[in-house]
């Protein structure tokens, strides 16, 4: 099977490069050739555009950081749906809004392709090593099909259902992520503010019932300096608005969700939407006075999982 791959961003050229290491003919495309050039230089195949790409491939995927951007690479003059047809698969990595996925699956579908929505969990420093997880949404002869090619980008594949399951499901855990980053940073500032040793605190957070994924990776980095979790305030805002209009769709009363959506709406009036998003606790710094910074932490984070082949996650009663 010949892949294409379209967006080599901070996640997207993590997941091509798990292709090209794999030993997958390959052919990228990207808005900047520049990003591309390392791939080139490794062998990948060059698109001029997302049509050429289906043309020479069977499976082209899209990694892109919004549902404007994956719809122009769609509809657009060369876009893929000028291309696709019987035989070809379009799986969408993007992180996205569910109703647009269904919208544009249903355009590839009438095509005689097949589409496939599989957005990415896990972090960027899991995206490299092959150890993030998947939700894919699609119908099960496009999974079974899919599996071989998804188990080299990721270690966990979750079949979620239906096309639209996996985008509500991906913006689902990135707005408990992002609830988690905020309490983080409230309870790091008051423990600071209470004379608590942040390395301390660090550790105290770690051993016990309010220990999580967030708290390991984005802590670290904040309690460094860096706040480099390559992810910034404006997707931040992207993902928790997309779970915001789910509930609003389905009549979902939320109290939390407004609140994360107005302080991250003012995180970017304040310091701009390409921000690094562990920097919202300088909504905290700035009114104490306080650094919350301590020695010994890393400025990025490093997968220390040992990598390991993907399998398909089961769930329970099946």
């Amino acid at each position: 099977m010949k892949i294409g791959f379209i967006g080599l961003g901070n996640v997207g050229g993590k997941l091509a490069g798990n292709l090209l290491r794999s030993g997958r003919e390959l052919v990228v495309r990207d808005l900047d050739r520049d990003v591309a050039q390392p791939f080139l230089d490794q062998g990948a195949g060059w698109a001029e555009t997302p049509a050429e790409m289906v043309w020479a491939c069977d499976l082209v995927i899209t990694c892109l950081p919004s549902p404007a951007a994956s719809a122009a690479v769609m509809e657009g003059a060369d876009g893929l749906l000028t291309a696709l047809g019987p035989g070809k698969i379009w799986a969408e990595m993007s992180t996205t809004d569910a109703e647009e996925m269904i919208r544009l699956a249903a355009l590839v579908e009438a095509t005689g392709a097949a589409p496939i929505e599989c957005p990415v969990s896990g972090g960027c420093h899991r995206a490299a090593t092959g150890n993030i997880s998947i939700f894919a949404g699609c119908d099960r002869e496009t999974f079974d099909a899919m599996l071989p090619v998804l188990t080299v980008l990721g270690r966990r594949v979750l079949h979620t259902g239906p096309i639209g399951s996996a985008s509500r499901l991906k913006v689902m855990t990135n707005y408990l992520a992002t609830a988690n980053l905020v309490t983080l940073a409230e309870a790091l500032t008051t423990m600071k503010a209470a004379g608590i040793d942040l390395a301390t605190t660090y550790e105290a957070i770690r051993i016990s019932s309010g220990n999580s994924f967030v708290h390991e990776t984005e802590s670290q980095v904040i309690l460094n300096g860096s706040r480099d979790i390559n992810f910034t305030m404006d997707l931040v805002l992207k993902d928790i608005g997309l779970f915001e209009k789910i509930a609003r769709d389905h009549g979902v009363p939320l109290t939390l969700s407004p609140l994360l959506v107005e302080m991250f709406s003012d995180a970017i009036d304040r310091y701009g939407p390409r921000e690094r998003s562990p920097n919202i606790i300088r909504r905290y710094e700035e009114p104490t006075g306080l650094d919350i910074r301590a020695p010994g932490f890393p400025s990025e984070m490093v997968d220390d999982e040992p990598s390991a082949p993907g399998y398909e996650v089961q769930r329970r009663g099946t």
